[in-house]
């Protein structure tokens, strides 16, 4: 089980601001995330960190690694 944070606009499409997931990449916590077109389309812009490191979908997940699912703010 992962902890995954979810931060403004992945918060709002979410619905939630934390959540709880089996997941063994980021790729699976994307996949897990993206269930609606719009869902899909704010989390396809997202940044990831594993554990405060940036990481890509590739990235493997260790049981109770955090996930922090960031959209692009405004002014860079």
């Amino acid at each position: 089980m992962i902890t995954v944070r979810l931060f403004a606009a992945a918060a709002d499409v979410v619905g939630t601001k934390q959540l709880e997931l089996h997941a063994d990449t980021v790729a699976d916590v994307v996949t897990q995330l993206s269930d609606a077109r719009t869902t899909a389309d704010v989390i396809s812009r997202c940044s990831f960190l594993v554990d405060g490191a940036r990481a890509t979908e590739q990235t493997a997940l260790q049981p109770g690694a955090t996930v922090d699912v960031l959209p692009p703010f405004a002014g860079g």
